[in-house]
């Protein structure tokens, strides 16, 4: 299936020069959801991951049904003060100031095998947060899961040394 076809260009959004890649058109797709679902299984299940670790909020809408196809639990990643119970906090840099994430710190057993999935990497900066989040409580990370990856924003560069496995790579 070219799941390309179904991810919606968006040129000057959010700012002129910027081409958007808008994930709700794959989304509102039946069969090219289905597809991207079962081939992030496919291309994940050997990571053996406890659960997945899905960023606010576009993580959620591929991390859910990712877990759920896996037999594993999910896990959410928010921003500040979103979440009821003690929890994990890390800061980190923006191109234009910081930002925060944070987790339950009882979300996951010390030890557990963590797979962090999301929409797209760019930069590499929230991924590398979240792998932090992870380290924080304890857990393995096996690698990052995500549909897009933009090559020429090198986030790569920026996340540990584990496996990582996109679906889709513009330039």
């Amino acid at each position: 299936m070219d799941l390309k076809s179904l991810i919606r260009d968006i040129p000057d959004f959010p700012q002129p020069g910027i081409v958007f890649r808008d994930i709700t058109t794959l989304l509102s797709d039946a069969k090219g959801l289905r597809y991207t679902i079962d081939q992030l299984s496919e291309k994940c299940a050997s990571l053996s991951p406890d659960y997945i670790v899905g960023m606010e909020s576009r993580g959620f809408l591929f991390g859910v049904p990712l877990a759920y196809q896996l037999g594993i639990g999910f896990v959410p990643v928010r921003k500040p003060k979103k979440l009821p119970a003690p929890v994990y906090a890390v800061e980190y840099q923006l191109e234009y100031g910081k930002d925060c994430l944070e987790m339950h710190q009882d979300a996951m057993s010390s030890g557990s095998r963590v797979l962090i999935v999301d929409d797209l990497i760019a930069t590499g900066g929230t991924a590398q947060a979240t792998a932090q989040l992870v380290e924080k409580a304890g857990c393995e990370l096996v690698g990052f899961a995500f549909v897009i990856e933009l090559i020429a924003l090198a986030g790569r560069k920026n996340l540990p040394d584990v496996p990582i496995v996109t679906l889709l790579q513009y330039e």
